[in-house]
């Protein structure tokens, strides 16, 4: 997959459009300051079976799976989904605040979905990404970076650091050398 991706009032047109009810607006005058990776999958260790985007709009089905009813009082979302495949969701504008972090912090400012783009790769801590998810990656943030200024390479952070202790995501599977070394020099 070697999508070039383009993004034009929080929009990326390259992706596929599942709006999620789980947004707000941020607070006035925020810019959009960090990109934030997370992992997901659901029934956790299970891909490609549509249930991520059924949880971010609020429409999981809870007796198909007993963690699902762990979880079917949550209300979240990200701003962007990459499947093992490397095809990209979009379920909240960029410009909006979409509900990944939840408590967190970064360099000391609190909130940040505030101020932050989530971006939830179909994974777990450790089972390794694909080569597609890498490419995609890269390419969009390339994008992201592009659109979103206020964004440099050392405001990309994993949810673990905005949340350790709390939160493990993206997780030692994770290869933040190879993405990081793939982004353009900014």
């Amino acid at each position: 997959m070697n999508t070039k991706f383009s993004i034009a009032n929080g929009v990326v047109s390259e992706a596929r459009q599942c709006p999620s009810p789980n947004f707000n607006e941020r607070p006035e005058g925020t810019p959009v300051s960090l990109l934030v990776m997370h992992n997901i999958s659901l029934p956790p260790g299970q891909f490609g079976n549509g249930y991520v985007e059924l949880f971010f709009q609020n429409q999981l089905p809870v007796d198909t799976d007993p963690f699902f009813e762990e979880i079917k009082d949550l209300t979240v979302s990200a701003h962007l989904f990459v499947n093992r495949e490397g095809e990209v969701t979009q379920f909240v504008n960029l410009n909006a605040r979409a509900w990944h972090a939840g408590i967190s912090s970064f360099n000391g400012v609190e909130a940040c979905n505030d101020f932050s783009i989530g971006i939830e790769v179909e994974g777990t801590d450790s089972d390794p990404y694909t080569d597609a998810q890498y490419q995609t990656l890269t390419s969009l943030s390339d994008a992201i970076l592009k659109a979103y200024p206020h964004i440099e390479i050392d405001r990309i952070v994993g949810h673990s650091d905005i949340a350790p202790g709390r939160k493990t995501d993206p997780g030692p599977a994770f290869d933040w050398d190879r993405y990081r070394s793939s982004l353009c020099d900014r």
